[in-house]
């Protein structure tokens, strides 16, 4: 009896566990190489949106504090994940990146044939490989404090002069640095290298972007290099929008664990509805 109670019970807290008000629930993939993936399921009708968080942050506090995760569930059923080595998903590499296949994965084991999909910083370089690999899986792609840049040194050089400078931060844009570093060094720690030494990668991505054929946005901050991150997309793409948020940064366009500025909301909805083909 006391088995059968305990066993009831189990089933009961994961139940809990799984299933929250409105709809959002907490489930977990265990990827082809062994890496448990958290990830949370958000809505109830519409084509899938994919949300990809960036370095060193988790998909509750990137997507669901900030209010995109629900914004965008009023008319779609959201995906939003912790990247491997982030967040509740297993971290073989405490101080590593995502990796896109996970993705992928998670698209199979959740049946999803074709999604839209939205990167954040790390997230957007996440997005990109994914375009570069699998572009038949996405019905649009959108880029957040991240793009594709030149691969050209002299266009490179072109396009880094369009942009703005980027003055000190201020107020809470200080404290969201801040605690952005801490992150960072605290994981650094954990796996045992020097703080900083870890770089986000910058491999040459190889990409045709004339053969994307699907639409593509990028969102960034006035003051996060608007310019060198999507002038090659905007050269390029067939389908491109390129929207700049006034004043903003890298960590004030979106805020993370606080409200999202409403251009940012207003911009990636509008983007995903008007080219919606599911």
């Amino acid at each position: 009896m006391r088995r059968l109670i305990a066993i009831t019970a189990t089933v009961l807290c994961l139940f809990v566990a799984s299933v929250q008000a409105g709809g959002l629930k907490h489930e977990f993939l265990t990827t082809s190489d062994g890496v448990k993936i958290h990830y949370m399921t958000l809505g109830k009708k519409g084509s899938w949106v994919v949300l990809v968080h960036g370095y060193t942050d988790n998909a509750e506090r990137m997507w669901l504090k900030t209010g995109i995760a629900h914004a965008l569930a009023k008319n779609h059923r959201v995906l939003a994940f912790d990247n491997r080595n982030h967040g509740r998903s297993d971290k073989p590499q405490p101080n590593g990146f995502g990796r896109a296949e996970d993705v992928i994965e998670l698209l199979d084991h959740l049946q999803i044939a074709k999604a839209h999909i939205h990167g954040y910083s790390m997230g957007g370089s996440i997005t990109a490989h994914l375009m570069a690999n699998h572009p038949d899986r996405f019905i649009t792609a959108a880029f957040g404090g991240s793009g594709i840049p030149e691969s050209d040194e002299k266009l490179r050089a072109i396009a880094t002069a369009l942009d703005p400078p980027m003055p000190e931060p201020q107020g809470e844009e200080v404290a969201a640095f801040g605690r952005l570093r801490s992150s960072s060094e605290a994981r650094a720690r954990e796996a045992g290298d020097k703080p900083g030494s870890t770089p986000m990668p910058r491999s040459a991505l190889v990409i045709d972007l004339k053969k994307i054929d699907f639409p593509v946005l990028a969102i960034n901050g006035e003051h996060d290099r608007p310019f060198s991150k999507t002038q090659r997309l905007w050269r390029e793409l067939n389908d491109f929008q390129n929207v700049i948020i006034p004043k903003k940064n890298h960590v004030s366009a979106i805020m993370v664990g606080g409200p999202m500025p409403p251009e940012y909301i207003a911009a990636l909805t509008k983007f995903i509805d008007a080219n919606d083909t599911q």
